[in-house]
């Protein structure tokens, strides 16, 4: 079952996805930016921002290779960013944090490397069932490629503490992003996804 419902999330769920998380996140990145994709899968988001904006250069990070990539993604070992200080001009994280047993140690490795700016979308745990329905969500998006699922969620202050703890401050928070067609966005929008642009202290 768990692979029936993979195949219609990634046919009917994933693309569009995609297309959204990129209009969402494309006015976030810095003009004619160099763009890190830490966390990237097989870079269809990075794909389709490229897409929107040509003027970027992105790359991608990963510890699970997957395929083709349709960026060039390196591998790394999912809590050092392999990058100098400074190096890019924007670093990005869809839907990777709430995957690592230490959200923390990233943001402050994504502040280290980004000049101008890092971006974030993930999930916040706030609203009726939300664990429940998250860790739904990442069996059927994630279980089939191998992600861990440590189903580490963080409520909206929690995330703010964080962002403080390591030296990051929010410009531009998002949370309704619309990513999922009626009548599935009842139950998988709510207030359970965000989009962020931080700045480096």
């Amino acid at each position: 079952m768990t692979g029936i419902t993979g195949s219609l999330h990634q046919r009917y769920i994933a693309t569009r996805r995609a297309g959204i998380l990129a209009a969402h996140l494309a006015p976030l990145l810095p003009e004619r930016g160099r763009v890190l994709d830490v966390g990237c899968g097989d870079g269809a988001v990075s794909q389709a921002i490229l897409r929107l904006r040509p003027d970027l250069q992105i790359q991608g990070v990963e510890v699970l290779l997957r395929g083709t990539p349709q960026i060039a993604v390196s591998a790394y070992d999912g809590k050092a960013i392999p990058f100098p200080d400074k190096s890019f001009d924007a670093v990005v994280f869809v839907d990777v944090l709430h995957h690592t047993a230490e959200p923390a140690q990233l943001l402050r490795e994504a502040a280290r490397v980004a000049a101008k700016c890092v971006v974030i979308k993930d999930h916040t745990a706030e609203g009726l069932l939300a664990f429940a329905t998250l860790r739904f969500m990442d069996r059927v998006g994630n279980a089939r490629h191998g992600v861990a699922l440590p189903f580490n969620y963080w409520r909206h202050a929690q995330w703010r503490q964080e962002f403080e703890r390591v030296g990051l401050s929010p410009v531009i928070w998002k949370d309704a992003l619309h990513l999922y067609p009626w009548p599935a966005s009842l139950l998988f929008d709510r207030s359970l996804h965000f989009v962020s642009q931080l700045q480096p202290a």
